[in-house]
């Protein structure tokens, strides 16, 4: 079904919605059936009002209609189905191939990727490039597509993604046209946002959500531990609208991620992505930065089918970039030392 049909299908054309009911939800901010199917039970509960399972109800008839539209996939399929279907999805190249590699391709649409590390480890960096890349053509590894790009820490640099473009070979003035920048600035906000994102995917024609950071802000006003129930239920709210977000509308989701140190950590490296478990579970895939002197190293920390590995790459006015091999960094590794050794013997 083209993006065309999808947006001509109404809400009253689900069975057992009428009138009255589809006025309530496009009055509480549902005006499609694709962002009914995206819908968490407790909120458009509370929107629409009636019960809990009412509102399951409707949400699960939204799935079937889709299913039955042929924009959603039947609940069981054969495992070989499965396996094509795979074959077939669109994966985004991050602007350097090794990195490409480890992910198997590049971002993958329909799954959320997670990038944490420390400050200056390179995951602003990425999302930068991402914005360039994402809208390339899907035979040079793009989405072909826009970006929506949900800003919590006010790190997005209009000139940093013309640099890269420019670097790049495009166009940035078109680059710079196709990317929405929505600066969330508390927490309510971002969750306001993320449960109306569906009308903007729709919009601006995206094929790409980031968010960076997607727990900054809750970070900064869920202070101690009292809060800390609240916080990631709030934050588990947002993370499964996400996923559901990515499955129904095809889009690959980034996120950003801030990191803590584990001070019972006695061996090994104590930083751990913030937002424990909840972020933990939802991420689809879990990529680790860190610095390593001017270069960045990104370690697969958790992925369905991806081995467990790491590459070096680095970040220069193409953005995230390979590491030139015949730098004199690289040239010092391997001949110099064996010259050095050499001289030792003699």
């Amino acid at each position: 079904m083209t993006d065309n049909n999808i947006l001509e299908l109404e809400i009253e054309d689900i069975e057992g919605i009428g009138p009255t009911t589809a006025k309530k939800m496009r009055e509480a901010g549902v005006n499609s059936v694709m962002e009914l199917a995206t819908a968490v039970p407790d909120e458009l509960c509370a929107d629409i009002g009636g019960s809990k399972e009412t509102a399951a109800t409707f949400i699960m008839a939204a799935q079937k209609f889709l299913r039955e539209s042929g924009v959603l996939d039947n609940e069981f399929t054969t495992a070989d189905v499965e396996l094509e279907k795979r074959k077939s999805l669109l994966r985004c190249s991050t602007g350097a191939k090794v990195l490409d590699e480890l992910l198997r391709g590049g971002i993958e649409t329909q799954a959320i990727t997670e990038f944490y590390g420390e400050f200056g480890s390179g995951k602003s960096q990425i999302c930068h490039t991402l914005c360039v890349t994402s809208q390339l053509p899907v035979q040079e590894g793009g989405l072909d597509g826009g970006v929506i790009l949900i800003d919590t820490e006010g790190t997005f640099r209009p000139e940093r993604v013309d640099q890269i473009a420019r670097s790049r070979g495009l166009d940035p003035e078109q680059i710079l046209k196709r990317i929405a920048i929505c600066k969330a600035y508390n927490s309510s906000h971002l969750e306001l946002i993320v449960k109306s994102i569906g009308k903007y995917i729709d919009d601006f024609k995206a094929k790409m959500i980031i968010i960076d950071s997607v727990i900054s802000l809750h970070r900064a006003e869920f202070a101690g531990r009292g809060t800390l129930a609240d916080r990631q239920q709030r934050l588990n709210g947002i993370m499964h609208k996400l996923v559901r977000i990515a499955e129904i509308y095809n889009v690959a989701i980034v996120i950003t991620n801030q990191v803590q140190s584990s001070p019972d950590a006695f061996f090994g490296d104590p930083t751990k992505p913030a937002g424990g478990n909840v972020i933990g579970h939802a991420s689809t895939y879990r990529i680790y930065l860190k610095k390593a002197g001017n270069d960045r190293i990104a370690r697969i920390i958790d992925s369905p089918y991806h081995p467990y590995a790491d590459v070096r790459f680095t970040v220069n006015e193409k953005g995230v970039d390979d590491i030139e091999s015949d730098s004199p960094k690289t040239k010092r590794g391997a001949k110099d030392k064996d010259k050095d050794k050499e001289d030792e013997a003699d």
